[in-house]
This record gives C-alpha cells, sequence and structure tokens, in this order.
C-alpha cells in the first residue's frame, strides 16, 4: 500500500508535503505532485500537512478520485525509481491523465 495524491494538488501544488517526506519519494509534475509507489514508506507524514486535503491513503482514496492511484504508479513508469525527488526537481511533464484535465479552480 501506498499514499496518492489526488485532483485537489492538480494546479495548485502547495508542496508542503514535500517537507514533511522523510524519505523524500515525492515528486513535482508540471501541474501537480506525485507518490512514488516504491519510495513511500507509508509513514503518514505528508497527509496532515497537506492544506487542500490532496493526499489519501491508497483504500482510503474517494472513489471519484480513483483514477489518480493508477497516475501516480504509472507517472514513474518511464522515470523509474530515482531514489529521491529532491536530485530531480521539476519534471516537465505529467501523467495523461492529469495534463487531459481542464484548468482547475482553486480557492485562494
Amino acid at each position: 500500500m501506498t499514499y496518492v495524491i489526488a485532483e485537489p494538488c492538480v494546479d495548485l501544488k502547495d508542496k508542503a508535503c514535500i517537507e514533511e517526506c522523510p524519505v523524500d519519494c515525492i515528486y513535482e509534475g508540471e501541474r501537480m505532485l506525485y507518490i512514488h509507489p516504491d519510495e513511500c514508506v507509508d509513514c503518514g507524514a505528508c497527509e496532515p500537512v497537506c492544506p487542500v486535503e490532496a493526499i489519501f491513503y491508497e483504500d482510503d482514496t474517494p472513489e471519484e478520485w480513483k483514477d489518480y492511484y493508477k497516475a501516480n504508479v504509472e507517472f514513474f513508469d518511464e522515470l523509474g525509481s530515482p531514489g529521491g525527488a529532491s536530485k530531480l526537481g521539476l519534471i516537465e511533464r505529467d501523467h495523461s491523465f492529469v495534463a487531459a484535465l481542464p484548468p482547475q479552480k482553486h480557492d485562494e
């Protein structure tokens, strides 16, 4: 099991979760952040600091956002397991599911 970042993160990318992650497994795509399923140690440190409640334990992801599990996993198909997000910085792409979404509106 792993944690999943879902739709509330799209076009927001607050990044508070990145600072809390002890294993550096949260990667930045163009429009949202992604949790590497093989690098995540299921500590849960990221979940409570997310201001828009976009992070869920895999089994607890709301039904309307279930596709984000697949997006988080498949985002790393080409990338593999780099062993830490901080050394990569912004990855200039997103999963095709996320890239196809219309711009998301957020209250600020």
